[in-house]
């Protein structure tokens, strides 16, 4: 049986900008996933939250 994962995008918290993607399990991983990453717009580090993307 094949693994089901979504793919999802990371969205700037202080921009509002989607820098990142990423795949999640959503059957393992329930809960939204924030992490620590580079914003590029601003040039310093921002935290960066899930967000579903279109496809």
């Amino acid at each position: 049986m094949a693994a089901v994962r979504i793919k999802i995008g990371l969205k700037c918290q202080e921009s509002g900008d989607i820098n990142y993607t990423t795949w999640k399990n959503p059957k393992t991983h329930t809960e939204k996933f924030e992490v620590n990453k580079y914003c590029p717009r601003l040039r310093k580090h921002t935290i960066h939250k899930e967000v579903k993307l279109k496809s």
